[in-house]
């Protein structure tokens, strides 16, 4: 295995936009498909290429907590694995986790910023609101952050650092899931630390969460089937998925995306230019192409979540995969 960093030549066109028949856009990505053994069942692209996972982590950072013992209500597992719309549910949710584990908004150090949601931006925008860290997307791993920190007696002032208990663990955690140590490390836009993986062993990592071994992962899973609003938003991309096939559908930002279905197959995938329209519909789009969910499912979920193109008043076309 030869593990190297993203390049333009490690793509493949896996999406198309067409419009009156005529394809108009191309998006390159990388799709890697595999069972809980670690066997690739689907590669598009270089899947040894190498990535910043972003949001993806998530469910693995949330493993990583579960493993000190704290005591999350589903509700709160399920936020702190999400990419949340920054709705007003969210952030009074959040806010009662915090308050639950003896912290509060005052000791998140994710940035301020407004409702990922542009429906929830603009509801909050009318209501005189302003940016804050409970309404942004990551506020709920950063409260599960603190909420282990809490439970584990660990300083609360560092729990960003990357030489931190907490994030030392998360790291062994990540390595552990996806059989690869990460190639680098950066920030996320978070501000949490952020570990690198081959698109090939983040399909890996979440085929082994979705296999649900273990408690935490049934704990993980059980979580996120039941609050999968919490995850995403009603009506987003992540929670219909969940709501249609089960098991845990992440988001990434800059053209990403990990699923995993019930039965333990999990994909991932990367597009090269970083648009995110594209992703959900080629990750459900290979699921199917291996028989992991039914042609009925992946059919149901590309009208649900359809990149319409229109002229004029009239839809002349739309967004397909090429797998």
């Amino acid at each position: 295995m030869t593990l190297h960093p993203l390049g333009v030549t490690d793509g493949t066109v896996v999406a198309e936009l067409v419009r009156d028949q005529v394809v108009e856009s191309l998006h390159l990505g990388v799709v890697a498909v595999a069972e809980r053994s670690g066997k690739l069942l689907l590669s598009k692209g270089d899947t040894e290429a190498v990535v910043f996972p972003r949001s993806t982590l998530k469910p693995l950072q949330a493993l990583a907590m579960l493993s000190t013992g704290v005591d999350f209500t589903p509700l709160e597992l399920a936020l702190s694995t999400a990419s949340h719309c920054g709705s007003r549910q969210h952030r009074e949710a959040i806010t009662a986790l915090l308050h639950h584990h003896d912290v509060g908004p005052e000791h998140l150090q994710c940035p301020k910023d407004w409702p990922l949601g542009s429906a929830q931006r603009a509801e909050l925008l009318a209501e005189g609101g302003q940016p804050s860290r409970l309404a942004m997307n990551c506020s709920g791993k950063h409260a599960g952050f603190l909420a282990t920190c809490q439970h584990s007696e660990w300083d609360l002032g560092s729990y960003l650092s990357a030489s931190h208990p907490l994030q030392s663990l998360i790291l062994e955690t990540i390595g552990d899931y996806a059989g690869e140590k990460p190639s680098f490390s950066s920030v996320d836009g978070c501000g949490s630390p952020l570990h690198a993986l081959s698109v090939g062993a983040l399909a890996r990592a979440f085929a082994r969460v979705g296999a649900g071994e273990t408690a935490h992962e049934q704990q993980l899973l059980h979580a996120v089937k039941d609050n999968s609003w919490a995850l995403d938003g009603e009506g987003r991309d992540n929670t219909v998925t969940i709501d249609t096939i089960g098991g845990i559908a992440k988001i990434g930002a800059e053209g990403l995306v990990a699923m995993t279905t019930p039965e333990g197959v999990g994909v991932a995938v990367k597009i090269l230019d970083g648009s995110m329209r594209a992703t959900t519909l080629v990750a459900l789009s290979a699921l199917a192409s291996v028989g992991a969910i039914s042609n009925r499912a992946y059919t149901g979920l590309a009208e649900v979540l359809a990149v319409p193109v229109t002229g004029g008043e009239e839809t002349i076309g739309g967004l397909r995969a090429t797998l």
